[in-house]
């Protein structure tokens, strides 16, 4: 009997489970309902809890054989603030928030994979599943991390999953390498001289300087950085003036920064830099600036993304993993555990993301027909991961 077959019958109950975390969502670090459902479906299934970091993480802890060998799996569990547009049963009871990037999906596969391996064991070692919060912007990961994560369970290695729309549902896509971009931000402050707009020879405009800077902006991965190097400088927001008939005495701007390496953040942010200085000695004015590194780049070690992709081909047949997939530019703070520990962030298809069924988006939901192959893939891993000595 292969491992979905094992999970099959508990795809029902799973199945609720994961719809009523949906209709139920919580912001980053007020994840406090669905860390209390994920405890209580835990220590039903004999497993040591423990609470606490990361203010609502969940860790469990799984235990099989002689072995001292650990692994982490881990499953983010916030929501996003935004209106959900379903109309389904299990639509979010909360207006202005729903799960739409899938996490109510990853929480419950995790959740049923630690229920089947202290079950049915298997395993030769430990397995801590890892309940993540706050991974939508807040860093959840890292404050796990402070709150000491790693010392107080000592893994070797650590792996994730992510719901990816427009892949066939079940499928995966495993990257040797980048996964995820980073995600910086930076705010631009243009101070000139305020004047009436007949009379513009009598002010300092920042907001032709600051028209000329988004200009120069947007040639800092087509002429600074080497063709190679992927990379993605936006500019998504400027502010500036409050009437017809006055050149303001400011703009500002904001914008993001994606990259798959920190020498390419690094040249970007030194870029930025000389275009505002530039942009203020050219126009006579002063030019603020500010730049704020966010998640980093998501990378899988070679050998752990070798060994995940040969898990999904064991479990799904060959024909329906990819390793040759593009990276996103999309972040993701699983990021902070890879810079820690060798392992590897997968994606598992989700299905075509038709009518808005795409993340981030409020027409999106999970596909609940996906979860008995989360779950297998889980189990599957764990045990060839930590496999039993005979």
């Amino acid at each position: 009997m292969s491992v979905i077959d094992i999970v099959r019958p508990a795809h029902y109950r799973l199945k609720a489970i994961r719809q009523d975390i949906h209709a139920h969502p919580e912001l980053a670090f007020a994840e406090h309902r669905t860390a209390d459902i994920v405890a209580r479906h835990l220590e039903e299934a004999g497993i040591e809890v423990h609470r606490g970091l990361g203010g609502t993480g969940v860790v469990g802890v799984i235990r099989s054989g002689r072995g001292l060998r650990a692994i982490g799996l881990r499953a983010d569990m916030d929501a996003l603030p935004i209106t959900e547009r379903n109309t389904f049963a299990h639509r979010s009871v909360h207006e202005g928030c729903m799960h739409a990037c899938g996490h109510d999906g990853h929480t419950t596969m995790l959740l049923g994979a630690a229920q089947v391996l202290a079950e049915r064991k298997g395993f030769d070692g430990i397995v801590y599943v890892i309940f993540q919060p706050a991974e939508e912007g807040d860093g959840g990961g890292r404050v796990m991390i402070e709150d000491g994560l790693f010392e107080r369970f000592p893994m070797e290695s650590v792996y994730g999953m992510h719901n990816w729309p427009g892949m066939p549902a079940g499928h995966f896509a495993v990257h040797d390498g980048p996964v995820m971009a980073s995600a910086d931000r930076f705010d631009i402050r243009i101070l000139g001289v305020g004047a009436h707009a007949a009379m513009p020879h009598l002010g300092v405009d920042p907001i032709a300087a600051g028209a000329a800077l988004v200009q120069s902006i947007q040639t800092i991965v087509s002429r600074t950085l080497d063709p190679n190097d992927a990379a993605v400088v936006s500019v998504t927001q400027f502010h500036a003036g409050e009437a017809y008939n006055v050149i303001p005495d400011r703009a500002e701007l904001s914008g993001t920064v994606r990259a798959f390496s920190e020498a390419v953040q690094d040249r970007i942010e030194a870029r930025l830099r000389e275009l505002c200085n530039g942009v203020a000695a050219a126009y006579g004015l002063n030019v603020e600036f500010a730049y704020r590194r966010g998640y980093p780049p998501t990378i899988n070690s070679s050998a752990e993304a070798a060994f995940c992709a040969e898990t999904a081909r064991t479990l799904v047949g060959a024909d329906r993993v990819v390793t040759n997939a593009r990276p996103s530019m999309g972040a993701e703070d699983f990021a902070y555990f890879l810079q820690r520990k060798p392992g590897a962030y997968v994606w598992i298809g989700n299905g075509p993301g038709e009518g808005g069924c795409t993340l981030h988006n409020p027409n999106y939901d999970f596909n609940d027909e996906i979860i008995p192959v989360g779950v297998a893939y889980w189990v599957e891993l764990a045990r060839r991961l930590l496999p039993e000595t005979r």
